[in-house]
């Protein structure tokens, strides 16, 4: 891709994740924010309905709803399965989409600080995470490319090229100064960077940027019923892209005793004990430090 044509900023994807929807209000309030000569920019209020009831879905996660086979089948038409399709329609669709860039806004109840969550390792990305690195002192980068952007069943990959912005730490349904103002400013250096990518004007960046990519998700501690018998470990709740070594604890089961990590890497937590995310009763996600090569 040589240029951006169109890029859409898409909040409130989870009802309860405030700091996106906010943003929106903002922007479509004051529209040049976000506006920039050589593209255009839209906003889209992805889950309205999940907002009004002050719930992260209705019926279903929509941020899993964007795989082509469910997309297509007019079976899935529960409230978020039947959104997932209008939205598609409206910014896709996907694998032939009108727009070139989504942008997904995220709050998390982890202590992820900003986090910038890229689906692909490619010039784009890779140029992208060292610019926003180099404006953002305590930015993430967070590599997601496990899989081709057609096989993520993300809203953001819809498009071409797809992007989440995950801050927090931010309880569900509530704003945080701190953490909106992370998510805006990341907001306007993505823009920026388009923009320089746009028109060729791309700064000099350095050669490689740290970076994390996903590794695996882990699982609470349960019994052969699926009962939850215990929690994360209090040395790694909040500790969000800390290292975590083969034995060090991870778990505290109930009764008092501990789990600890069996691994045969360094491994990094994050998304630790987000609380959206024990409907299925999921602990955190591991991924290994690397150093990317800034593709030009």
């Amino acid at each position: 891709m040589s240029t951006f044509n169109r890029v859409a900023i898409v909040g409130g994807t989870h009802g309860n994740e405030f700091s996106g929807i906010y943003l929106l209000k903002k922007w479509q309030a004051s529209p040049a924010l976000i506006h920039r000569d050589s593209f255009e920019t839209e906003t889209l209020f992805a889950n309205p309905n999940a907002y009004r009831d002050n719930k992260r879905y209705l019926d279903c996660d929509l941020n899993r709803q964007f795989i082509p086979a469910d997309l297509a089948n007019p079976e899935l038409s529960n409230y978020e399965q039947s959104r997932a399709k209008v939205i598609n329609a409206q910014l896709g669709p996907k694998g032939n989409a009108r727009t070139d860039l989504v942008i997904d806004l995220h709050n998390t109840t982890s202590n992820m600080g900003p986090t910038l969550i890229l689906l692909k390792c490619d010039a784009f990305n890779t140029q992208l995470a060292a610019y926003v690195a180099s404006k953002m002192d305590n930015a993430v980068i967070l590599f997601e490319d496990q899989c081709t952007i057609e096989e993520h069943y993300f809203l953001c990959s819809i498009a071409e090229q797809g992007i989440i912005i995950e801050v927090g730490p931010q309880p569900q349904s509530v704003i945080r100064q701190d953490v909106l103002e992370w998510m805006d400013n990341m907001t306007t250096h993505i823009l920026d960077f388009v923009e320089l990518f746009n028109t060729d004007t791309v700064p000099e960046l350095p050669a490689t940027v740290s970076a994390y990519r996903y590794e695996e998700t882990l699982k609470l501690p349960e019994d052969e019923n699926g009962e939850r018998i215990g929690m994360v470990h209090k040395n790694v709740q909040d500790a969000d892209f800390t290292p975590l070594h083969n034995g060090d604890p991870i778990f505290t089961l109930f009764d008092g005793s501990e789990v600890h990590w069996e691994g045969d890497y360094e491994a990094y937590p994050h998304f630790i004990n987000e609380a959206a995310y024990y409907d299925n009763n999921l602990a955190m996600s591991l991924g290994k430090k690397v150093s990317i090569d800034v593709i030009r």
